[in-house]
């Protein structure tokens, strides 16, 4: 297959995807002009090569990280992208956060990794039988406070250093994880969408963040890349 015909099929899988497709006109950030390609009915369209080159530069840093053993943090908690995100961040066995993501993460991780601990001994102590020496109260209110904890902290046991990368999908939903990343001086990895401004992560993906098409699209692209490394 040539170069053309491959770039060809890359461009219509990006609109099969609806991965060129932005917010309206006035939702669009100024710093995000050079990257519009085109608008359809007051809907901003990206420029396909941009969105190509932005993607093959992600892919990159991605794979020399995990090249050097880095350890990447994955964040996307909307339903459209959680699927995507626990999927790509298990095929590198690597951290991540699908429900919400809790402050201090980063910039208190220390406390937070004690919380980790704790549940994590919690529920080995459960699926062991050493809570059975508790009243049947306790040991529900146990189960419940297990229950809460998983969905916060199941993704995060791999977790145990300060990441080497942040990857997130929706940096406007994940404002104070982005916050937190630069603050501990930790680059991210993101999809930047038409309403979002570029230079506030050191290595854009630019592509619809919003619609589940679009995100998968993007995350079946990266693993790919990284496969073929």
């Amino acid at each position: 297959m040539s170069g053309e015909t491959q770039n060809t099929d890359t461009v219509l899988g990006m609109v099969k995807a609806g991965v060129l497709f932005g917010h309206k006109k006035t939702k669009t950030h100024p710093r995000m002009k050079p990257y519009i390609g085109g608008r359809r009915n007051e809907i901003e369209l990206l420029d396909p090569e941009i969105v190509e080159k932005s993607l093959n530069v992600a892919a990159e840093f991605l794979k020399q990280t995990a090249k050097a053993s880095g350890l990447v943090l994955f964040v996307g908690t909307r339903p459209a992208a959680k699927a995507s995100i626990q999927s790509f961040a298990e095929m590198l066995k690597a951290p991540y956060v699908t429900f919400r993501w809790l402050g201090g993460i980063l910039t208190n991780f220390k406390v937070l990794n004690q919380r980790s601990t704790y549940y994590q001994n919690l529920k080995e102590q459960h699926e062991k039988g050493g809570l059975s020496k508790y009243t049947k109260k306790e040991q529900l209110d146990f189960a419940k406070e297990i229950s809460k904890l998983s969905r916060v902290f199941d993704g995060l046991q791999s977790l145990t250093r300060l990441p080497d990368a942040l990857f997130v999908i929706d940096i406007e939903e994940h404002d104070t994880a982005v916050r937190e990343a630069k603050r501990m001086h930790i680059p991210v990895v993101a999809l930047i969408d038409t309403n979002d401004d570029p230079i506030s992560v050191e290595y854009p993906i630019f592509a619809n963040d919003h619609t589940k098409a679009s995100i998968e699209w993007v995350i079946e692209a990266l693993k790919r890349k990284i496969e073929e490394a």
